[in-house]
């Protein structure tokens, strides 16, 4: 079944959802781009097909360079207590550059959004009782993050003793 109720943040706003997630086995409509499980996405790839990682998917050099070619990529995370999906976002953008989409989908909620986008998310497909304004500002929780992500590469203290050089060699 279609999840086009819910909706769409990505590249941090409101957009449009122009793919429809489909289950296992669903039939596909016609001229319709769809996301599908990563098995059916592999036996077709196209420009219209995009594939479904489950939170289990064991991401190995195979199958990432098949998912280079991804339109976009979605993970699902079937409960949000189910945190395997952060890591898989984050190796496909740091050990294997994928560029395109990371879309979060299944039981995406606004407190895990900051960290999603941490870890390479750029699209969530927001739980249908999540407030869409909350999940806005939730992009933002912190200005500064402790950790090295894929938007910083760097961790806090580094960053801080590089300012402290700048600072000093200006005195």
């Amino acid at each position: 079944m279609p999840e086009q109720h819910r909706t769409l943040i990505a590249d941090r706003r409101v957009q449009h959802d122009g793919w429809v997630l489909l289950e296992e086995g669903a039939e596909r409509p016609a001229d319709t781009r769809v996301i599908v499980s990563v098995t059916e996405w592999l036996d077709a790839p196209s420009e219209n097909v995009a594939p479904l990682l489950s939170s289990d998917t064991e991401l190995t050099l195979e199958l990432a360079r098949h998912l280079l070619d991804a339109p976009l990529i979605a993970i699902d995370f079937p409960k949000f207590t189910d945190g395997r999906g952060y890591s898989i976002a984050r190796l496909l953008r740091e050990r294997y550059g994928y560029g395109g989409q990371i879309r979060a989908v299944g039981d995406v909620l606004i407190d895990q959004l900051f960290y999603m986008s941490r870890c390479g998310f750029d699209a969530f497909l927001l739980r249908e009782d999540q407030i869409v304004e909350d999940a806005l500002n939730a992009l933002d929780t912190f200005s500064r993050s402790y950790q090295p992500g894929t938007d910083t590469g760097e961790p806090l203290f580094r960053r801080r003793m590089r300012e402290a050089r700048r600072e000093q060699a200006v005195a």
